[in-house]
């Protein structure tokens, strides 16, 4: 049997605490995991492209193929591919040379560009480089509808396009650590953001809320990014603490204690920490923008204005809703749909189907 060969690229991805590197640990393990069964019965070998420091990210069973910068310009390879898969839009790097009938794949996770209010050439340069990646693409896959959407819309994309939804870990079981300041057993409410708090995710309402809201007590964590760490240097609020750099039994801590979720993001993809929460049953708050209406569904309150006032006026509300009968068990039901074994079975099945291979 001749070998085939797949290419998945994270492109120039190198921490894996962010969207992108999520999606890309999460997904591409799963993969990974299929490798040696594919290879055995099906001939199909399957190869990441990812930078030098990440080799050996996925196990043994795979190969792996080092980013370098001149793959912007031209990628050449000893051997033809039957599919490059790049992971993110944002990917830079040529796909490799081809098979005769080979497919190039490209998941769109976003066109924030057109919404995060960025500088005219910005948004210019970002759309033009988005248009050349799907030049050179056969095939797109986005996050949500309203993704996919954009794309057709915005990008012009008569092509073929397929949604799927991406998954999110529940930290349910996962241990747990107190934040600093807190006792395991406190049980003073607060409402919870988790984000890089860059503008597009719009953690300055949540401020506004909090001053409007001296009573409520709001706990904001992330990772130290540059916006995070200038705003907590900016905000000197009783009821606002900051937790930067979090573990992840902190995290698993803070979504079982939390009151509440709180992600008024302007511009999301797809958005992973309001699933997150809502595996723990928590009432979460959202706003009424991009795809997170999609996401959160019925199950979510929604914030159609910034105000303080409003928002107040929509937690409370969703507060209240939140002590009827089963509304946990629902938002937990909601949340166990987004699972990342469905999501890498969707791609695995659509690389099967692309290469005309007989259904697993």
């Amino acid at each position: 049997m001749e070998t085939r060969r797949i290419v998945i690229s994270l492109g120039n991805i190198g921490a894996l605490h962010d969207g992108l590197g999520e999606v890309a640990l999460q997904v591409g393990t799963r993969i990974a995991a299929k490798a040696p069964q594919w290879l055995a019965q099906d001939g199909i070998a399957i190869h990441f492209h990812l930078r030098e420091k990440l080799v050996g990210l996925f196990g043994p069973d795979v190969t792996y193929l080092t980013v370098n910068r001149w793959q912007r310009l031209r990628h050449v390879r000893p051997q033809p591919y039957a599919l490059w898969h790049s992971l993110h839009q944002l990917n830079k790097n040529l796909p490799p040379n081809m098979e005769p009938g080979g497919f190039r794949v490209v998941t769109v996770m976003d066109l924030n560009y057109l919404y995060d209010h960025r500088s005219g050439f910005s948004a210019w340069r970002h759309q033009r480089r988005t248009q050349g990646l799907l030049g050179r693409t056969d095939l797109v896959v986005t996050p949500s509808r309203y993704t996919a959407d954009d794309v057709q819309r915005h990008l012009h994309w008569a092509g073929p396009i397929e949604v799927i939804p991406l998954g999110a870990r529940s930290f349910f079981d996962a241990p747990r650590q107190a934040l600093p300041g807190w006792a395991e057993g406190d049980t003073r409410p607060f409402l919870f953001h988790l984000s890089r708090m860059s503008p597009s995710k719009n953690p300055q309402a949540i401020v506004e809320l909090a001053r409007a809201w001296p009573e409520m007590r709001f706990v904001m964590c992330g990772p130290p990014t540059d916006d995070a760490q200038a705003l907590q240097q900016q905000v000197r609020l009783p009821n606002v603490e900051f937790h930067l750099g979090i573990s992840d039994a902190q995290k698993a801590w803070a979504y079982a204690h939390c009151t509440g979720f709180l992600f008024p993001s302007l511009t999301e993809g797809f958005g992973l920490p309001p699933i997150e929460a809502m595996h723990f049953g928590k009432p979460v708050f959202l706003a009424r923008r991009t795809c997170l209406p999609e996401v959160g569904g019925s199950v979510a309150d929604y914030f159609d204005s910034f105000d303080a006032a409003s928002m107040k006026a929509v937690v409370q509300a969703g507060l209240a809703r939140h002590a009827e009968p089963g509304r946990a068990a629902a938002i937990q039901a909601h949340a166990a749909q987004f699972n990342w074994d469905r999501t890498a079975d969707a791609y695995l099945a659509l690389y099967r189907r692309l290469l005309k291979l007989p259904p697993a």
